[in-house]
């Protein structure tokens, strides 16, 4: 089994940057592809980072160039930096984790195995 646990939310203005970091426990050694996504009361789900072990990422459209996903699989930690935060950023961001593919193919985070309880992120204004 794998845990996630994200830290590094909180409440920032617009303009403002927060870096969110996601630890991973358990069996994560391998192949893998990792992402972030947001949960917003009225709002859909939005997969905004993937990132896989060979170092491929894609992107949400609405934060290309403000956001920046990476992985230091040495220390089971996924990071989501963001920059120029808007208040359309505001939401609960998770981290998930699906193992044995990578992003060779688009993916949803829905399919993935594992996902953490979520960090806050408010951006006001």
């Amino acid at each position: 089994q794998v845990q996630l646990m994200e830290s590094g939310g909180g409440s920032v203005q617009a303009g403002g940057s927060l870096r969110l970091s996601c630890t991973a426990s358990g069996y994560t050694d391998g192949r893998k592809v990792m992402a972030w996504f947001r949960q917003s009361p009225g709002k859909e789900r939005e997969d905004v980072a993937f990132i896989d072990t060979d170092g491929t990422t894609r992107y949400l459209e609405s934060v290309k160039g403000r956001f920046t996903i990476s992985l230091d699989d040495a220390k089971h930690t996924l990071y989501l930096q963001m920059n120029n935060l808007k208040s359309e950023d505001t939401g609960m961001y998770h981290c998930a984790m699906e193992k044995g593919t990578t992003l060779w193919r688009p993916l949803s985070t829905t399919d993935f195995a594992f996902s953490g309880q979520g960090t806050q992120v408010t951006v006001s204004s």
